[in-house]
């Protein structure tokens, strides 16, 4: 009789673990499935758009309780494709994703790089973000007009800096913006820097005339006083930054950065419907709500299919833009 006792016993609480609903968070909410060991590459240097991207996605997907510990990783290089090309290698792969955003699509063309994205997997676009052209405080420019003036004079003596390749955002946004101010691209003497964070300590150290990069890399120092705004190259003003739009300012450009996470090729439905789905869930949690607010960036979640369309869209715009250029 005991031993019959002891058997339900242990029958009941099999039982009842089968009974047991889905994990919660912290919360109270659903975790979803969750993947296990699952990677995040970032394929620039520490402190760029794609870095701050990353961790912050990874932050908000971790406090949030949506998955246990994601492990980020930098492989900078070659704007963004030493990375593109790492991620396209490890086809089938479930559990490795990267940051990414338009940087990587110019820089294919400009480094004649043998992957592309459309060698990917699209998971989701998740921002647009607006450069801003920032100087330190001590220099001499004032206002984007006085920048504008000094640099029509003399191009070469004004050196822009920018935190992608050629072909990426910060280094299209700045050729726009000489193609409207009447200098031709040829005559800008641009110095790329891998990353936001290369870029904003050669502005602060002097050693470019101004520097053209994304708002998230430069809130910090602007608030502190380091950095000087200048101007923004979204349509309308950025909250929070004391900075003009282009256009009102009379440089007849409208420009705006965008970042998103892809996986390697040949990935299984099962594994693409995981990571797809775990960027999805993000975007109803407070704590990526709340840290989009706080780097001014703008919801532009997109997933799966209509992410691929889009990549396929962009591919063929940036080749338009550097071919106008003269840069492809």
């Amino acid at each position: 009789m005991k031993n019959r006792k002891a058997w339900l016993a242990v029958l009941g609480a099999a039982v009842a673990l089968l009974l047991v609903p889905p994990l919660v968070s912290a919360g109270g909410e659903e975790t979803g499935p969750q993947i296990r060991g699952l990677r995040m590459m970032v394929p620039n240097s520490p402190g760029g758009g794609y870095d701050i991207t990353a961790r912050t996605a990874v932050k908000a997907i971790e406090d949030a309780g949506l998955n246990g510990n994601i492990e980020v990783f930098n492989l900078p290089g070659a704007g963004g494709t030493v990375g593109l090309g790492r991620l396209v290698n490890e086809r089938g792969n479930g559990k490795l994703a990267m940051s990414m955003g338009l940087g990587v699509v110019g820089s294919t063309y400009t480094n004649k790089s043998p992957s592309s994205l459309q060698d990917t997997t699209a998971i989701a676009k998740l921002t647009e973000e607006a450069d801003i052209v920032v100087v330190s405080k001590d220099s001499p420019y004032q206002t984007i007009q006085e920048l504008v003036e000094a640099w029509k004079a003399d191009p070469g003596s004004v050196p822009v800096g920018g935190g992608s390749a050629p072909g990426g955002p910060d280094h299209l946004a700045p050729m726009l913006m000489a193609q409207a101010a009447g200098i031709p691209p040829s005559r800008v003497n641009y110095i790329p820097f891998d990353g936001g964070g290369e870029l904003m300590a050669s502005v602060l150290g002097g050693k470019v005339g101004f520097g053209v990069s994304g708002i998230g890399e430069t809130r910090d120092q602007i608030a502190s006083g380091a950095l000087r705004a200048l101007a923004v190259t979204s349509p309308q003003r950025v909250p929070g930054i004391d900075a003009p739009t282009l256009k009102e300012s009379g440089v007849d450009v409208s420009f705006t950065n965008w970042r998103g996470v892809v996986a390697p090729p040949g990935l299984s439905d099962s594994d693409r419907d995981r990571l797809i789905g775990l960027f999805t869930r993000l975007q109803d949690t407070p704590q990526w709500r709340d840290a989009l607010q706080r780097n001014g960036w703008t919801p532009a979640f997109q997933p799966g299919d209509d992410f691929a369309a889009f990549l396929k869209s962009e591919n063929d715009r940036v080749a338009a833009v550097l071919k106008e250029l003269g840069l492809a």
